[in-house]
């Protein structure tokens, strides 16, 4: 083994043990009380609401994009229950 090679392996652990260390000081907890801890809701007009479920009801049964309506439907509901206080 050469020298150069011995000199960028201690550079290498030198870099992990900075990076674990650095890691350890941030001052961010993993609680949801930061601001943009919850993502924001789109709110729809009650007449784009109306077109979106005609335009769903014309799919076909079983459609994946029905599905996937479905899905952001719930995330909705995630997002908005995370911004209301909790009692």
């Amino acid at each position: 083994m050469t020298y150069n090679a011995e000199c960028w392996r201690l550079r290498r652990a030198v870099l992990v043990l900075a990076t674990t260390w650095l890691s350890g000081c941030a001052t961010v907890g993993s609680d949801r009380s930061g601001p943009g801890a919850c993502p924001p809701v789109v709110e729809y007009s009650r007449e784009f609401q109306a077109r979106a479920a005609e335009e769903l009801a014309l799919l076909p049964e079983g459609s994946a994009i029905a599905e996937t309506l479905a899905d952001y439907s719930v995330l909705r509901d995630q997002a908005r229950s995370c911004r209301s206080p909790s009692p």
